[in-house]
């Protein structure tokens, strides 16, 4: 069952829905919620079991998540938005386009795949969950943390290292398993991809070990005229460690949808 979730709003003109990743709150976003105040009506949400928003259920599946943000949208007043999700927010992105194409305005899909988890990925997706519940959150932020951002990123920017840690080891270890094991379940979407018709923008780092390049580059192969922008030397999280190069790319598919 959908509900109204927890949601900070910036800027105004298009609807700009952004959708954090895994584990993260709506704070991923601050360097696009300061910045992009001109071009955009911004709604970041925190995805249920997140940050402010509660009443997460034991798995939390990528298409309840949608459908809470497209619930979210209604509460709005919001017939249509441009729907960006990075990681576990693409995985989102990708199952509103399937299940709410009458409301996607433009997609961006940054550092995310349209393929399920192999056998390996799916047993490591439990294996969190359980480590999520049992240890609790602190020991998934040590272990993800340098996994996540790229070497060169970190040794110029060791504050953002402390930050994505931080917010990491606040999110409480329900969302984390919930949500862990819902990715674990997720569909292969891939033979929808053809059939996005709204403008769409895919961003990758050159550096993303998480989510390699190849996967960004598939997906922009299969989806009829989308732009492909790789973030040279940026590692996962694009929108924090190129915070310029990801929201020129961003302010450029704005441009396109308006």
């Amino acid at each position: 069952m959908h509900r109204i979730i927890h949601h900070v709003e910036r800027g105004q003109g298009i609807p700009l829905v952004l959708l954090h990743g895994f584990p993260f709150d709506h704070t991923l976003w601050l360097p696009q919620l300061e910045e992009l105040t001109d071009a955009a009506r911004m709604i970041a949400p925190d995805l249920r079991g997140f940050g402010g928003s509660h009443g997460v259920p034991e798995v939390m599946m990528m298409e309840d998540h949608a459908r809470d943000v497209n619930a979210l949208l209604g509460h709005l007043g919001i017939e249509r938005a441009v729907v960006c999700g990075l990681s576990m927010g693409g995985y989102i992105a990708l199952a509103f386009a399937e299940l709410f194409p009458e409301a996607l305005r433009g997609l961006i899909l940054c550092n995310t795949r349209a393929v399920p988890d192999g056998p390996q990925a799916r047993k490591g997706r439990y294996a969190t969950a359980k480590r999520a519940m049992e240890q609790g959150v602190g020991g998934i932020a040590d272990s993800m943390t340098p996994r996540l951002i790229a070497r060169a990123s970190a040794d110029r920017h060791p504050d953002l290292v402390h930050f994505v840690h931080a917010l990491i080891a606040h999110q409480p270890a329900e969302a984390v398993a919930a949500s862990a094991r819902g990715m674990a379940l997720r569909p292969d979407r891939s033979s929808m991809l053809a059939s996005i018709s709204a403008p769409t923008l895919i961003i990758t780092g050159s550096a993303d070990e998480l989510i390699p390049p190849t996967d960004s580059d598939a997906m922009a192969r299969a989806i009829p005229g989308s732009v492909l922008v790789t973030l040279p030397g940026v590692g996962h999280l694009t929108n924090l460690e190129d915070p310029e190069g990801f929201n020129a790319a961003v302010r450029g598919v704005l441009e396109q949808v308006a």
